[in-house]
């Protein structure tokens, strides 16, 4: 079954290319020209939304702070070139990644691709057996794709939960931001160490009972992040 992506812009001739080339590309496109088309759009329930910052009526960073109240739906941002504020910005509202305008389609295609299988499922080189990790009372099921902190579901983006599982799957070990990130996303860019210290701290958000002195995700200064607790599989 095709894909179904919304990508909401205001930038008509670039949504006139943007649909023609994904739908090439094998996806579904629906589109939206403001953020309250967008969240109207929500409820044909899109697989993934591409979604610019600056538009009017409801600029991006709102429409995805209004997505995350109500859905874990991937989102990309594009971004102003260079405007590494607003990258951080859509990080911590939720958003699963960015790309900065302009941009390549390309690239762009291989990012939605990236995003929809981290959404998708468990890791492609998941063996079965490890499909449950527990530490505490935090519990990853990589096949239902869930996550439960002390018996409570949470609910975590694509991104959250593939760094979350990486974490869990090496206890003890340090893992840098470069290896984080070509194993949550598959490849790096540029300004990728930001976007994973935003990413980890969205997470520790979720899991921490006191994100300043955290037990499951620890800092490894200069180095990168461990995870604290003994996973068992």
């Amino acid at each position: 079954m095709q894909k179904k992506i919304l990508l909401v812009d205001d930038d008509l001739k670039l949504l006139d290319v943007l649909e023609p080339f994904l739908r090439n590309e094998g996806f579904a496109t629906m589109r939206a020209q403001d953020g309250l088309e967008a969240l109207t759009l929500l409820m044909k329930q899109p697989d993934l939304i591409v979604l610019d910052i600056m538009m009017p009526h409801l600029d991006g960073k709102e429409v995805c702070r209004r997505i995350r109240q109500i859905s874990q739906v991937p989102i990309i941002m594009l971004t102003a070139l260079d405007e590494e504020a607003d990258k951080l910005e859509s990080l911590d509202l939720g958003a699963d990644d960015y790309i900065a305008k302009p941009f390549s389609m390309r690239e762009l295609a291989a990012r939605i691709r990236a995003v929809l299988r981290r959404a998708s499922g468990p890791l492609a080189d998941t063996p079965p057996q490890t499909q449950k990790l527990a530490a505490g009372g935090l519990v990853l099921d990589s096949l239902r794709h869930t996550v439960q902190l002390d018996g409570k579901m949470l609910e975590l983006t694509p991104i959250e939960f593939t760094l979350l599982e990486v974490l869990m799957r090496h206890p003890g070990q340090v893992l840098n931001r470069l290896q984080l990130m070509e194993q949550s996303h598959g490849f790096a860019f540029d300004g990728y160490e930001r976007t994973i210290d935003a990413h980890i701290r969205n997470l520790r958000r979720k899991i921490e009972q006191d994100t300043r002195k955290p037990t499951y995700i620890l800092t490894v200064y200069g180095v990168g992040y461990r995870f604290g607790g003994d996973a068992d599989e």
